[in-house]
């Protein structure tokens, strides 16, 4: 593939050092098309070009690329920094997409000498201090509410310093006779006594809570040794604020204390992953970044990216990481654990539980946008699973019903577009087959509904579902190779639990994820095939018991027959009815006829 390249792209990457770096393509008009990073700068490159690639995209990118570049790195985590900033400036075609363009609220506590507390947007490097982010704005602004209630912090953007302070040019406000601030611009309150509020805001935006409620216990206590119960009350009612917010928030594990945890949900086209970071066992921040893959970038890949944007947008420094799966990149210092049990287990569970969550959001918001979206999602969830070659728009099923072989009847229901179509349900009764026999009643009907839908030239099913497990399955494949389309129509036996699926040929079942959509349309196809296959049988039965018995009545017409059901209701009744009451109806030698005949 590469003698097919230009010269000069050639030479490049032949003299291409062992090393980390950045090599960035470009297309014959100059456009960058794809970066990316690599521990070994050499080896990497040449992969492109020394064998023939499975994923469509990624032969389509070898194809365009004229001319290469690369940079030189110290280690393969400043490729990764350099790589994730030349991909948001030049957003190549080929490269992941960061589909995450949000701004997340933080709680910044300003670097002032009497500082403020407020929710932000706007984080910057002006040396406050920034707590979050949140990925709710409802709950930091509860948090803020917290502590509102809890200290008198200073709402006004006055620039107050001492020499602010001594030069008088302060006025106390409205806050501050609603005892809601302590007077920091006409200096009331010094910075000494101020810093003490600060301090404790600082803890329970650290989440440092269980330090904070073991100080007000102590200070309750001592007050009411020296019987001042107003002030331990007060003290009191901040206690019980800080725990109702406790009681509200996640608190993780004792033995966890400060760590960070990425949890990844992927959905082949789209992965998502959960950022959430730990202190004092409090999970204090939690954000989702989501990222369209473009060509085939492996987990590990993606969670290397969601990291390096992590420290990024939040000056993030990594320590101990709980991971599902370890990134593709190295980082000096940085402990990557992937736990099996425990605590930390249930963290990153936790984690992955917020990614899956993202991504049902998005698609309900897609769904909404564009209906259809979630009828062609759903088919070709069930063109993935089912192994099909195309989209199931047409599924019939079948369900077989008889009463120890007694009026035996069979069911084909009818789904176009996940979604049942009544007006092509049809029922069988079973004409050929003496007694309980399911599989010679499935080969009945299966030939005669398919030989029919070949006669008449009707459309074809993409997928035929049979209630049974794999003698069933048999049955009815042996019948489509008779009629020459078992490679035509997929085909697939269900077994009693629902979770098993069957196809031709192979004895280990297929298990399906209990929540799949597959399998929620497959439920629905079997209850819909068992409920009308059901009520043709009981319409039968209660008919061959009703008429039969009147039926077999020599001497007794149809006219008859119909005159005293209309007026008994049931064949129950007509055999309670007396002599003279069937005379009544139907004349008296017709009715010692079936009084004489019902009585046997």
């Amino acid at each position: 593939m590469l003698k097919n390249k230009p010269t000069h792209l050639q030479e490049k990457i032949a003299i291409l050092p062992d090393t980390s770096g950045v090599y960035i393509y470009y297309n014959t008009e100059g456009q960058v098309i794809y970066v990316g990073k690599a521990k070994n700068l050499k080896r990497r490159v040449s992969s492109y070009f020394n064998r023939e690639h499975d994923v469509v995209r990624t032969r389509l990118l070898v194809r365009a690329i004229h001319d290469m570049n690369y940079i030189v790195v110290p280690t393969e985590q400043d490729a990764l920094h350099l790589e994730n900033s030349l991909i948001k400036e030049h957003q190549p075609r080929y490269n992941v997409l960061l589909k995450d363009d949000k701004s997340y609220p933080w709680i910044c506590v300003t670097a002032e000498h009497y500082p403020r507390v407020f929710l932000t947007y706007n984080y910057q490097k002006d040396g406050s201090k920034y707590y979050g982010p949140y990925t709710n704005q409802s709950v930091a602004r509860a948090v803020l509410r917290l502590i509102d209630d809890l200290y008198p912090i200073r709402t006004c953007r006055h620039m107050i310093t001492p020499e602010y302070i001594a030069k008088e040019k302060g006025r106390l406000c409205l806050e501050y006779h609603m005892k809601r601030c302590r007077g920091c611009c006409t200096g009331l309150i010094s910075m000494e006594d101020y810093s003490v509020y600060i301090e404790r805001v600082r803890q329970i935006l650290r989440g440092e809570t269980q330090e904070l409620m073991t100080y007000l216990r102590e200070e309750m206590a001592r007050l009411a040794m020296e019987l001042r119960f107003e002030e331990a009350q007060t003290l009191k009612e901040k206690y019980q604020l800080i725990e109702q917010y406790n009681a509200k928030s996640v608190i993780v594990s004792q033995t966890v204390q400060d760590i960070d945890v990425f949890g990844l949900e992927d959905d082949d086209k789209d992965v998502y992953i959960n950022y959430m970071h730990v202190r004092r066992g409090v999970i204090v921040s939690s954000v989702t970044f989501q990222y369209k893959r473009r060509l085939d970038e492996s987990q590990a890949q993606l969670l290397a990216y969601a990291m390096d944007e992590v420290a990024k947008q939040f000056s993030a420094e990594y320590k101990d990481v709980i991971v599902p799966i370890e990134p593709e990149v190295e980082m000096s210092g940085v402990n990557f654990i992937v736990p099996q049990r425990g605590d930390k287990s249930k963290l990153l569970e936790v984690s992955t539980r917020n990614a899956r969550q993202r991504k049902i959001d998005n698609l309900k918001q897609m769904e909404k946008k564009n209906p259809e979206q979630r009828l062609e999602r759903t088919l070709e969830r069930m063109k993935t699973d089912f192994r099909l070659s195309e989209l199931p728009r047409h599924i019939e099923c079948f369900d077989n019903s008889n009463t120890q072989g007694t009026n035996p009847v069979s069911a084909c229901v009818v789904f176009r577009n996940a979604k049942p179509s009544k007006r092509d349900y049809r029922h069988f009764i079973i004409k050929t087959v003496e007694g309980p026999n399911d599989f010679a009643s499935m080969k009945e009907v299966f030939t005669r509904r398919y030989s029919r839908l070949l006669q008449e030239g009707e459309e074809l099913p993409q997928l035929i579902v049979v209630d049974g497990g794999k003698g069933q399955l048999s049955v009815a494949v042996e019948v489509l190779d008779e009629l020459g389309l078992r490679g035509k129509i997929a085909i697939i036996g269900i077994a009693e639990r629902l979770e098993e699926i069957f196809f031709p040929g192979d004895s280990v079942p297929l298990y399906i994820d209990k929540n799949s959509e597959s399998l929620r349309v497959i439920q629905h196809l079997r209850d819909e095939a068992h409920r009308f296959g059901i009520i043709h049988h009981r319409k039968r039965r209660s008919k061959s018991q009703t008429v039969s018995a009147l039926d077999s009545i020599k001497g007794v017409g149809e006219k008859t027959r119909i005159t005293l059901l209309q007026h008994f209701k049931s064949l129950k009744r007509i055999r309670q009815a007396s002599l003279e009451d069937l005379s009544a109806v139907i004349g008296p030698a017709k009715a010692q006829i079936v009084f004489d005949a019902l009585q046997k």
